[in-house]
């Protein structure tokens, strides 16, 4: 069975900050607190949490949309990748960033869902609000 969920959270920030960061080295660093790797273009690889999570980048539209198909070191040997689409979108306070997380390992998704939270809109929104 395909686990799969969908949160979303608004940052103060706008869509190409958030976009800009994402999909660099540098800013998905400092945006999450922990090394990452980004390849900013389609078929670019990417690794953020030291390694931990890891996938390719699918799809781009600047300033709105990323996809790519991710998975961690914790996934079972010989599943497919997960795809988290990520969007974008200006609210009143910022960019309302939702993101669909499918195809995930069965019995992982409740601790993927709370990762989101923990490890990208905690940290994000500190970062964007200095």
């Amino acid at each position: 069975m395909e686990s799969k969920f969908t949160i979303s959270e608004v940052i103060l920030a706008t869509p190409e900050q958030i976009y800009q960061a994402w999909l660099s080295t540098k800013g998905h660093s400092a945006m999450t607190g922990s090394p990452a790797e980004v390849e900013a273009r389609v078929k670019g690889k990417f690794s953020a949490w030291d390694g931990y999570i890891f996938g390719e980048t699918l799809e781009l539209k600047p300033n709105q949309r990323i996809v790519q198909a991710w998975r961690t070191t914790e996934f079972p040997e010989g599943s497919p990748d997960s795809r988290v689409e990520i969007n974008l979108e200006a609210v009143k306070g910022g960019t309302k960033i939702t993101i669909h997380h499918s195809n995930i390992p069965k019995g992982q998704a409740e601790d993927y869902k709370q990762g989101w939270q923990d490890f990208y809109f905690k940290p994000m929104k500190e970062y964007f609000s200095k």
